[in-house]
């Protein structure tokens, strides 16, 4: 129950078809001609797009960057971070400090003496030898000032007739091998890129106690510490001890720790930070090394495969199939296919469909050209008026034919670029039955029944499914006998709306009942004028349904004892 052109037995055979089409379209392509901005559009070449094959892949350059740099972040901040450091320095304070208290325990009783007069005084002699003797067992730096802030012993200053000996105490040398100073060097040459921070005062050697602020508060009676830092990036570390007899300050003594041993501990512990980090750099780069495999080369063979199915003629190019890898990838590949796929089914479809239109259009040029090459034989001025009528009866059908052909060239695209939103079925429906009542004449009556109490609502363009209604309405309206009606329905089904419509015609040809919805199929009432449809209806119908993600099926209705009853489509549409 389509709206046809003529009657027809089925579909035509594609060879025909093809030869009908060159047949009849080649008079149009050699009269047509085209505007020129047209014809220079359509003949312009697409830009060809060359593509190098890169050495190293950017993806794969990413990967290793934010991979690498996650990694070095942490470990920089490892290095340049001295909490271990600092750490090392405030338990060497405590040491000097203990070590100092017992020497300047010592030295209150063995380096004090008592005066004439009965006040005590520090004797210098005694407590250099007692101070030597002491640090032999050290291997701290001791400094004994006086009262007055002279310098009275230092633990690496010997006094001779000759003058002041200093001495200097030697590392024991430690053998490197070859890989070792290599470490060694990379190792310096890391620390010294790193950002200095002085965080504490630059040290000099002096002599007198009011250079030292620690021993001004030992002279006080307190104990006082200092860190100072060499120049060349060492640190020495001070802890002043007042020397007491009685509660009696009598001097202050000064240990002094360099930090070589605390600057061997940090490297080692940044050395086995280091070895850590080229472990998992390895690693890291192994690891985005496969990723950058499994990710970077399916996307290439995708790419690579895809330009090549774009500069290709043929469908022998297959997409390769990633979707047993579930993942993004393997849903891009899983696209793709899909995608090519639907492109070949298009351009498939577009090839048959201008079969079919030039099929269609050659009847009505056939007849045109009889009609024309006969009137300008007859004289007869009767029979000249009857061609006359048909030549304008077959301008009529070409211009009707063209314009359904345009609607359904343009359907796709407007069904794409066309906005959906809620469309109330229930609301469509009674429209269209008042607009049938008061055009209908003397037409079937339509009746509606709308399910009560159910939502009806779908997402769809409201103007189109109103098209494909109006089809079906104007579908039964010409296969209705007199006395028929039309029933037009809606009712929810699950998570879908069904709408149906039935007739009391005389149904639907055994074997046809998907076939009336291919294009140009014409099923026509006996007595309708021929030429009068151009047999797209049903076919737009289900395309704007199909768009809408419904479906559209035809059927009989059938009396218990197998009797036709009349025609009946259903239309069941997603609820919105």
């Amino acid at each position: 129950m389509t709206l046809s052109l003529e009657p027809r037995l089925g579909p035509p055979d594609a060879g025909a078809l093809a030869a009908e089409k060159r047949e009849a379209l080649q008079p149009t392509l050699i009269r047509e001609r085209p505007a020129p901005t047209l014809r220079a559009e359509r003949a312009a070449p697409l830009p060809r797009v060359v593509r190098r094959r890169r050495r190293t892949s950017p993806l794969l350059r990413r990967i290793l960057t934010l991979n690498v740099l996650a990694l070095i972040i942490p470990v920089v901040g490892l290095l340049y971070l001295d909490q271990y450091r600092d750490s090392l320095i405030t338990a060497e304070l405590e040491a000097l400090k203990t070590e100092g208290q017992l020497f300047a325990v010592a030295l209150g009783e063995t380096g004090v003496t008592a005066g004439d007069l009965g006040d005590e005084k520090l004797m210098p002699e005694a407590a250099r030898l007692t101070l030597r003797r002491m640090v032999e067992i050290s291997k701290n730096r001791a400094r004994l000032f006086a009262l007055d802030g002279s310098l009275v012993a230092d633990s690496l200053r010997l006094l001779t007739p000759e003058g002041d000996v200093e001495i200097v105490p030697l590392e024991a040398p430690r053998p490197q091998s070859l890989f070792e100073a290599m470490l060694n060097d990379i190792y310096d040459w890391v620390v010294e890129q790193l950002p200095v921070s002085h965080r504490w005062p630059l040290y000099h050697e002096s002599n007198a106690a009011q250079d030292y602020p620690e021993i001004v508060r030992a002279m006080a009676g307190e104990v006082g510490r200092a860190v100072y830092e060499r120049p060349n990036g060492g640190v020495v570390m001070h802890v002043a001890v007042p020397v007491q007899r009685y509660r009696q300050v009598m001097g202050a003594l000064l240990m002094s720790s360099e930090g070589g041993a605390i600057d061997a501990a940090v490297r080692g512990v940044r050395f086995d930070i280091l070895k850590v980090f080229g472990v998992a750099l390895a690693i890291t780069i192994l690891l985005s090394l496969y990723l950058a495999r499994t990710i970077a080369r399916p996307i290439r063979r995708l790419a690579e495969i895809a330009e090549r199915v774009r500069r290709g003629h043929g469908r022998q190019i297959d997409i390769p199939d990633f979707t047993r890898r579930r993942d993004e990838i393997g849903d891009l590949s899983g696209a793709l296919r899909d995608m090519t796929a639907a492109l070949w089914a298009r351009m498939d479809a577009i090839e048959r469909f201008a079969a079919d239109v030039a099929h269609e259009i050659k009847n009505p040029l056939t007849s045109l050209r009889s009609a024309v090459e006969t009137v300008a034989r007859l004289e007869d001025p009767k029979q000249q008026q009857r061609l006359m009528s048909i030549i304008l009866d077959d301008v009529e059908r070409l211009n009707r034919l063209i314009s359904d052909i345009s609607d359904a060239s343009r359907l796709d695209a407007e069904l794409s670029r066309a906005e959906m939103g809620p469309v109330d079925i229930a609301s469509m429906l009674r429209a269209l039955a008042d607009l049938h009542e008061a055009t209908r004449g003397d037409g079937p009556p339509l009746k509606v029944e709308i399910a009560s109490l159910q939502s009806l609502t779908v997402h769809g363009i409201e103007g189109r499914l109103v098209q494909v209604l109006r089809n079906l309405i104007g579908n039964a309206v010409s296969f209705s006998p007199p006395g028929g009606t039309i029933r037009l329905a809606a009712a929810r089904d699950g998570d879908r709306v069904r709408i149906t419509v039935a007739d009391d015609g005389p149904g639907i040809p055994p074997g046809k009942l998907t076939a009336i919805f291919d294009r140009f199929y014409s099923e026509r009432p006996a007595g309708e004028k021929f030429g009068t449809h151009s047999g797209l209806g049903l076919s737009i119908s289900k395309q704007i349904v199909e768009a809408h993600h419904g479906q559209i099926v035809a059927a009989n209705r059938t009396a218990e004892d197998g009797r036709i009853l009349g025609a009946l489509f259903t239309v069941t549409l997603p609820a919105g």
